[in-house]
Formats: structure tokens, C-alpha cells, sequence
């Protein structure tokens, strides 16, 4: 079972990863990998010593092409895959969960085949247990109005 919890704050030293729920002309930004047939939100693994905004702002422009937008956090999650095996903590990852404004866009060269906007989050999600759940925690914390 995978379980995602929500934090105020942790150690910088656990983050692992910069989640971005992005929005540009109030329609959600999501992502197609060249490799899979399904939409995710942009994020990405912390590179060594890299502040997880910078990693937050260098994930959203490679995955994105975003130029011109705002970026704040949100909050810290993190996921567990739970089994009768592994009861501790130790198979938990921290990521920083932010949102982003986008005003302008150029063209992307990442793994990212393309970007959506699209007004419905009713898609085909690549991490389906986990990203509806990061985007439900921005919803419930008003961050969307």
C-alpha cells in the first residue's frame, strides 16, 4: 500500500525531490514523458548541493519551458510503500511540493515530449496514487481560489 503524507517542514537534508503544480491562463501545465503514454506535474530528483528551490526552478524550466513565472512553496509530502515487511520509516521519500504562476513558455529539450494546458484534471495520470493527492493538499490549503 502507498501512502502520502503531508509535513509543514523536515530537515533539508531528507528532500529528495521538487514537485511543481503549475498553472499558466488558469489552466493546469502537466507533462508527457517521451517514454510513457500518460501526464504527470513536473518535478524531479535534487542534484548534489542544489537548494530544492533551485531544483524546484530548474525542474519546471526543463520539463515546462517556462521563462517567466512565480514559484512558492506549498508544503512538504512524502510517500511510503508500506508492506507487512517494512513497518519503519525507512523507505520514505520527502519531497517539497510547490506551485508555480507561468507567464511564457519556449521550447522544451528535456525527456518531456510535450506539455498540456488543460482546464479538467480528469487524465491519465503516471503516478495516479500520488500526484491527484498533491494536488488535492494544494486544493485543501487554498492555494487555488
Amino acid at each position: 500500500m502507498l501512502e502520502v503524507h503531508f509535513h509543514d517542514f523536515v530537515n533539508d537534508e531528507l528532500l529528495r525531490f521538487a514537485v511543481i503544480i503549475s498553472k499558466s491562463n488558469g489552466k493546469w501545465v502537466l507533462c508527457k514523458h517521451k517514454k510513457r503514454n500518460t501526464y504527470e506535474v513536473p518535478g524531479g530528483h535534487i542534484e548534489q548541493n542544489e537548494a530544492i528551490l533551485e531544483t524546484a526552478k530548474r525542474e519546471l524550466k526543463e520539463e515546462t519551458g517556462a521563462v517567466d513565472f512565480t514559484i512558492n512553496p506549498i508544503c512538504v509530502y512524502s510517500v511510503k510503500e508500506k508492506t507487512e515487511f517494512n513497518e519503519s520509516n525507512e523507505d520514505e521519500s520527502f519531497g517539497m511540493l510547490y506551485f508555480a504562476e507561468i507567464y511564457s513558455f519556449e521550447e522544451i529539450h528535456s525527456e518531456i515530449e510535450k506539455i498540456i494546458l488543460i482546464d479538467n484534471l480528469d487524465i491519465n495520470w503516471t503516478y495516479p496514487l500520488i500526484q491527484p493527492k498533491l494536488i488535492d493538499e494544494a486544493i485543501r490549503r487554498g492555494i487555488f481560489k
